[in-house]
């Protein structure tokens, strides 16, 4: 396993990543004093942002369920946790964008080859960690959505 999306795990086949991308940022805030620098206050986490991407071979391997599934969890607004494949728990994320190019289409319109990358930003007001009223209502969320 790569990574894990709620519901989802991204592995070498059929649903893969290749490429992933993390940002995050702190909020500060500056003080005015006399003669000198002015220092600065932590205020606080800022955002963080997960960004995976890889490409799948639709035709030969799949990962368009997969695909579909997180557009489903990005629809439905819903808070999953991310986990990297050697145990790394990121957190609760929100999918906020899934981005496709399918490049050389077939007779149905899907690309022979696409190209993906998802988006995810941590939430502030996460769950705690792993409590199981916060697992089964992501569960019942991504069932209402099938």
């Amino acid at each position: 396993m790569l990574y894990q999306i709620g519901p989802i795990t991204l592995d070498t086949m059929p649903f893969n990543a290749d490429a992933m991308r993390r940002a995050g940022s702190a909020a500060v805030a500056e003080k005015a004093v006399m003669g000198s620098r002015p220092p600065l206050e932590f205020m606080g986490k800022g955002e963080d942002r997960i960004t995976l991407s890889g490409r799948l071979l639709p035709s030969r391997v799949g990962g368009m369920t997969e695909l579909e599934t997180v557009r489903s969890l990005m629809d439905a607004g819903t808070r999953v946790p991310v986990m990297r494949g050697d145990g790394k728990m990121f957190g609760w994320f929100a999918v906020v964008r899934v981005d496709e190019d399918h490049a050389n289409l077939d007779r149905f319109g899907v690309g022979f080859t696409l190209a993906y990358t998802i988006e995810l930003t941590r939430d502030g007001a996460e769950p705690s960690q792993g409590s199981p009223t916060s697992i089964f209502e992501m569960m019942l969320g991504l069932f209402e959505e099938l």
